[in-house]
């Protein structure tokens, strides 16, 4: 009848959720379906200190920069385990990534990349539900593949870039 027993007799119970309920009865469904985490994006004031110190000093493997005039950015990937990093640095003055270092000196999170099965249905869907996409079409990212980008209002202040899987 020692510690034991009253550490025992006093411990917090926690609530267990009902293994007859699971999570995904409270998710209507859609024509579509969110996918994996491809990648999360990071805006860099020095597209080669952000590359060094990736490869350098934590020993990532790190792509060659490739330029995407059509979204004024500079692109990098760094490969993880289970996703990527885009290291983004601007391209021409009217960057998207440019306006946001202005805001950022040092650089920061500028968003997420989440895959779907089929884009145009949740462009569709998404647009019924009231949620903005910030370009009337999809266009093709810096994986050769469609993306759009979802008000970051409307994202609970996150910008989330969804990118046909």
């Amino acid at each position: 009848s020692g510690l034991l027993s009253r550490l025992q007799t006093s411990a917090p119970t926690v609530p267990t959720l009902s293994s007859s309920k699971s999570f995904s009865q409270n998710i209507p469904s859609c024509l579509w379906k969110l996918g994996r985490l491809n990648h999360v994006a990071i805006a860099v004031p020095d597209l080669e200190k952000a590359q060094s110190l990736y490869k350098d000093v934590l020993g990532a493997q790190v792509s060659e920069t490739v330029a995407l005039p059509e979204h004024g950015v500079y692109t990098v990937f760094v490969e993880l385990g289970n996703t990527k990093l885009e290291l983004l640095h601007p391209l021409g003055e009217k960057s998207p990534i440019a306006s946001f270092l202005q805001k950022n000196k040092t650089g920061g999170m500028h968003h997420i990349c989440i895959e779907v099965d089929d884009i145009k249905a949740a462009m569709t869907e998404l647009k019924k539900k009231k949620i903005r996409i910030l370009s009337e079409e999809p266009k093709i990212g810096a994986h050769g593949k469609p993306v759009i980008f979802l008000h970051p209002k409307d994202c609970h202040g996150v910008l989330v870039e969804l990118e046909q899987a």
